[in-house]
């Protein structure tokens, strides 16, 4: 997957722009405007975790340059919590609770590519994403510091380094690819509602063959609702 999601991303930055380059008439336009949602995140370690889905937010600003026809640039400044949820049900120790989540400042640079009538668009968003962590929030029900000293506690069988494992690469990066529409609602304004799947290149911790985890990379679906007001 991480091969054909960077096979599609080249496609797109060198084909993009080269349709820019061929488009003779056009009518360019620059959008601002905000959006906000939900997230659903978690991590790609291995060895593997047990673990699933956790929820968090998103929102941030938004910045896009269009051209006429079917080609616009995007970039957004955004907050949005990632992470990763332990699953003790599958160890058939449900009465452990662990979950973390980690938030990151993100900046998407993107191809912006839409179709559609003035007054309804469909869009498919596209490009490399960074990141900074500004926070590592762990909220657990038992001491997972001491874990190996809890009588009972599934130590045999599952991985637990990362329960208490500090962060190590608060710097992030990866790829996102979205998919949404866009209702005009006057001249100027319009709302738009995207869905976006993020993959994450870079490991929260270190991946060297001295360390316990060979990767350790973010992932997360992103479900967000937009407003944007033409400048121009």
């Amino acid at each position: 997957m991480r091969v054909r999601l960077l096979l599609i991303f080249l496609i797109a930055s060198v084909v993009c722009p080269s349709m820019l380059m061929a488009q003779r008439e056009y009518s360019p336009k620059f959008y601002l405007g905000g959006k906000g949602g939900a997230t659903l995140s978690k991590m790609t370690f291995s060895p593997g975790v047990h673990q699933k889905m956790v929820q968090g937010v998103t929102f941030g600003l938004t910045a896009r340059y269009t051209e006429e026809k079917i080609f616009g640039l995007l970039a957004e400044v955004n907050v949005t919590q990632r992470g990763w949820k332990e699953d003790f049900v599958r160890d058939k120790a449900p009465e452990y609770e662990y979950s973390r989540q980690l938030t990151y400042i993100q900046i998407p640079f993107m191809t912006h590519i839409y179709f559609g009538s003035d007054r309804f668009k469909g869009f498919i968003n596209l490009g490399p994403e960074f990141g900074y962590m500004i926070g590592d929030n762990i909220t657990s029900n038992f001491d997972y510091k001491n874990y190996k000293e809890i009588e009972g506690f599934p130590a045999g069988f599952r991985t637990n380094e990362q329960l208490a494992m500090d962060i190590q690469n608060k710097f992030d990066y990866g790829i996102a690819a979205g998919i949404g529409m866009e209702l005009l609602i006057k001249q100027r304004h319009s709302i738009m509602l995207e869905g976006r799947y993020y993959y994450g290149l870079g490991n929260i911790f270190k991946a060297t063959k001295r360390d316990f985890f060979g990767a350790s990379r973010g992932m997360s679906i992103e479900i967000t609702l937009g407003y944007m007001f033409r400048i121009r």
